[in-house]
């Protein structure tokens, strides 16, 4: 063993229970190419700038935190985390160096000085990642344990009264304080109630139908980090990608025109059914060429309508400037870089059984049988995309519905936006880019770029009465809802499957579940924000 190796494990052993530094070998290859903080020191300060040069700002969490060091030439510097000394070797190694700093860290902002180098001719490169999920408990995260019990005692007795199935994730301070799952993925095989032998047990590794998630978590990251790369603005004409988009004042929509839902489109156009006309299309490649050609029901900007199909243009406009198809770009450039092998498209043509999914809706789109047009499913669904317009007209890929997933997948997303655009080491985008997606736009103050706003009491039923300024958050017909508010440091994802049950009779879109407690977003989210608020 090497000296420095020797070195290494002896601090080591000297400094973990200290909280102190403790080097590590050398951290992996790409740990350093996507962090929060990758710097070159020294940085020579302009006269009268000596005290805000060689200074960042990171995120970090207590007892958790890697810095990454890449020496090239200096003997000497003096590094502070949080104004705290760090204990470098003197004279300072050469080549790479991984200090565990979690000792040094707070929850929130913390700060990094490097100063004192020597000589002035050497330089050294910090690098510190993005912080990442664990697991702990809700009192490390401030949280009460027993106001979180309470909803797992409301689930259970939805459960009982017949709500099919959730999965409920808690993040907090960078941390999984709960993850639980209640009820069923499967209670229905078409119109019959299972009997309990052959139900399907609800588990948080079920991957769920995200519904209107999908304009989220994949549309608005692949644009954000399209934007990171310069590839995209919002404020870009929608002519300037699709030059066929002219007519009827199409030349006037900008891309931010198409996420505010304020383009001047109808909330659908039923692509699926014959009754479109001229507009009819079982094809995905005739769809999207035909998506230029919708015509407006309002002059644009005039107001906000919210719209599938915004979602399924920004699809082609995506699948235009990157040559690749939705899911394509999004599971090759976002979800696989995170690990995230169960987030994707398509789940039963790309590996996966229907058991790994919760069941939607038991009669396929049928609506308990009030609803039939030609080719429609009548079985029950169990990893297939629920929306007609994703599943007969986009192939199962469309920028409004069609993403699946799980919560612990999710919460990683989650996560990435906690951190304002990054995750480990990988970057999604720059925090101005996640600041300028979720600010509310001018027009309208419940919407961002796509993100809703709370605004109390309007949203109350998705965000509950808590939310911050600061929150965003989505949900999905299917029974999904994900509330990310960076104020609080915290994410809460609400997956249910509440489609999975029968409808009230005459009301094809109104399900026997809609009026339950496990079913109402804004109750379970107001909830978990008193675990985090009433101490």
């Amino acid at each position: 063993m090497d000296q420095k190796k020797i070195w290494a494990a002896a601090l080591f052993c000297s400094l973990q229970l200290a909280g102190g530094t403790i080097y590590a070998q050398e951290p992996p290859a790409a740990a350093a190419t996507q962090t929060q903080i990758r710097a070159a020191f020294p940085d020579p300060a302009e006269p009268g700038e000596e005290y805000a040069l060689n200074r960042r700002l990171f995120k970090g969490y207590q007892g958790r935190g890697t810095l990454l060091l890449e020496n090239h030439g200096v003997r000497h510097a003096a590094v502070y985390i949080n104004g705290r000394r760090l204990p470098l070797e003197d004279p300072l190694p050469e080549g790479k160096i991984q200090l565990f700093i979690g000792g040094y860290c707070q929850d929130g902002d913390n700060t990094l000085k490097v100063l004192q180098l020597q000589p002035a001719t050497g330089q050294l490169t910090a690098s510190i990642p993005y912080p990442e999920l664990t697991r702990g408990t809700p009192a490390q995260a401030g949280m009460s344990a027993d106001k979180l019990n309470k909803i797992d005692r409301i689930m259970e007795s939805e459960i009982k009264r017949g709500f099919p199935g959730a999965v409920l994730l808690v993040v907090k301070n960078g941390r999984i304080v709960k993850e639980s799952a209640y009820g069923w993925a499967k209670l229905y095989e078409k119109d019959q109630l299972l009997p309990e032998s052959r139900r399907q047990p609800m588990t948080t590794a079920a991957m769920f139908d995200l519904a209107s998630n999908t304009k989220m978590y994949a549309v608005i990251l692949s644009y954000m980090k399209l934007m990171d790369e310069g590839r995209v603005s919002p404020e870009d004409y929608v002519v300037k990608y699709l030059p066929e988009y002219r007519g009827d004042g199409r030349e006037q929509v900008r891309i931010r025109d198409v996420m505010t839902h304020s383009a001047g489109y109808a909330s659908q156009v039923p692509f699926h059914r014959p009754a479109a006309g001229r507009f009819y299309s079982l094809q995905r490649e005739k769809t999207i060429a035909l998506l230029p050609q919708v015509p407006f029901s309002y002059p644009l900007g005039t107001k906000t309508l919210y719209s599938d199909t915004d979602y399924m243009l920004l699809t082609a406009i995506l699948e235009r400037i990157t040559g690749e198809r939705l899911d394509s770009y999004a599971e090759k450039h976002i979800y696989a870089p995170l690990g995230l092998a169960h987030t994707l498209f398509n789940p039963l043509k790309k590996g996966f059984q229907p058991k790994d999914c919760a069941a939607t809706e038991p009669c396929g789109n049928t609506r308990s049988g009030m609803i039939s047009f030609p080719g429609v499913r009548t079985y029950t669904l169990q990893g297939e995309v629920h929306d007609e317009l994703a599943w007969y007209s986009m192939g199962g890929v469309s920028g409004h519905a069609g993403l699946f997933s799980q919560a612990r997948e999710l919460a990683v997303l989650a996560q990435l936006l906690l951190n304002r655009g990054g995750y480990g080491s990988y970057r999604l985008c720059r925090p101005g880019i996640f600041d300028y997606f979720t600010k509310p736009t001018d027009r309208n103050a419940r919407f961002g770029l796509g993100w809703n706003k709370m605004i109390f009491p309007e949203r109350i039923w998705e965000f509950g009465p808590y939310a911050s300024p600061e929150a965003i958050a989505h949900s999905g017909w299917t029974g999904v809802d994900i509330c990310i508010d960076p104020h609080y440091d915290m994410a809460i994802l609400l997956l249910t499957n509440r489609v999975h049950a029968p409808n009230v009779p005459g009301k094809p879109n109104t399900f026997i579940t809609d009026d339950f407690v496990a079913g109402s977003y804004g109750s379970i989210m107001s909830l978990v924000y008193e675990a985090a608020l009433e101490k």
